[in-house]
């Protein structure tokens, strides 16, 4: 079993080089070069895109059980206090995926020495953060063809200690959708706004009004967010602006309630279109499917951690989104939060994961691993 000051090593190393989806070159480089040290026997690396895809053939499988990690970094300029800084500006491993993959090497390297019964499947999955490398991954012929008969996952978790991991069956995350709407008018002089038509204006009554979905068009027993975090508009204070844009988030408890929501937005962007005589275009962006955790197995998992020396509690439901969900649509899993101890929380450019937690995970993944495979 690899010692924590290996796991360490490997975080930083990775820490270093963060890359945005479908960007991860070298994040791909490092995890085949790393995966070549490894016995060959009984392991089968397919790339796929950015990511990889790695079999580790059992001695006499019934199943194959997969566990994914994600791989991307985000674009967050650093500012924690380490000296293994991100080399690459403006771009930071802010949601631990750092940790999440040197986990998931942790666990690999184990039973690349010590052949497990069944098959293993482990997925390093470029683009988590957006555009979404889970559902295309899906779809591809290269993970059919190796595809899991249940699959798990982790994520860090800021508020949690070190040694306590927290789950719950059912929903754990929510169904999410990034939100973009631009809005074209007619720009014009300050002084002249009877011949132009303001998008300034029409992005603050649109704003104002998207405020409604949530407050008068979602039943009050379901749950939704609708958040615009950005706007801009406008070149000089004394020109009025011909185009604006929206950007923000959809968070909802239910894929029906996203649809809602969603043909709500359409209908009041299509009434500001007629109020402010302006084009309006809207874009969903990236769209994450809620991680909705398979009862059976969460019991299963829960019996297993009668025997662990870590420490298990129930998770609630929280409003962020993780394209992990995309595999547990198709494929009986779940996902469980780990402890990690820090003060700042995910995507925070502060934030600093205690690496005490590597080898809580690694021990506890080979632990699981062992467990369902005997």
């Amino acid at each position: 079993m690899m010692s924590l000051n290996e796991l360490i090593q490997i975080r930083r190393s990775l820490h270093r080089i963060p890359e945005l989806g479908f960007q991860e070159v070298k994040t791909q480089q490092f995890l085949y070069q790393y995966l070549q040290s490894l016995p060959q026997d009984n392991i089968e690396v397919v790339e796929w895109k950015t990511g990889l895809l790695v079999k580790v053939n059992g001695a006499a499988p019934t199943k194959t059980i997969g566990y994914r990690t994600d791989i991307d970094g985000l674009p967050i300029e650093e500012e924690t206090s380490y000296d293994f800084k991100s080399e690459h500006p403006g771009m930071m491993h802010a949601c631990g995926h750092d940790f999440h993959m040197t986990i998931a090497l942790g666990a690999l390297t184990h039973f690349a020495h010590n052949r497990p019964k069944d098959n293993l499947l482990f997925i390093f999955q470029p683009a988590e953060e957006g555009p979404g490398g889970a559902l295309p991954i899906l779809e591809s012929d290269a993970f059919n063809k190796v595809r899991p008969d249940m699959i798990f996952a982790l994520h860090i978790a800021p508020d949690l200690p070190v040694g306590t991991i927290g789950t719950k069956e059912g929903l754990l995350f929510a169904n999410t959708s990034e939100l973009f709407i631009d809005l074209e008018g007619l720009g014009g002089h300050a002084a002249y706004p009877h011949k132009a038509n303001d998008m300034v204006v029409a992005g603050s009554h649109l704003v104002t009004q998207l405020q409604t979905i949530v407050a008068r068009n979602i039943n009050p027993l379901d749950s939704a967010v609708v958040t615009i975090g950005k706007i801009t508009g406008g070149t000089k204070q004394n020109i009025i602006a011909e185009k604006a844009r929206l950007e923000g988030t959809i968070r909802t408890l239910s894929p029906e309630a996203m649809k809602d929501v969603q043909s709500r937005i359409e209908a009041i962007v299509s009434g500001i279109e007629t109020s402010f005589d302006c084009k309006a275009e809207i874009d969903y962006g990236a769209n994450y499917y809620q991680v909705d955790n398979d009862p059976a197995l969460i019991k299963d998992f829960k019996k297993f951690m009668e025997t662990s020396k870590y420490h298990l509690i129930q998770s609630d439901m929280a409003m962020t989104g993780e394209d992990f969900g995309y595999f547990l649509r198709e494929i009986p899993g779940f996902m469980f939060w780990l402890g990690v101890e820090t003060d700042f929380g995910l995507h925070h450019s502060k934030i600093e994961p205690k690496e005490e937690a590597l080898e809580v995970a690694v021990n506890l993944i080979i632990e699981y691993l062992s467990y369902q495979t005997n």
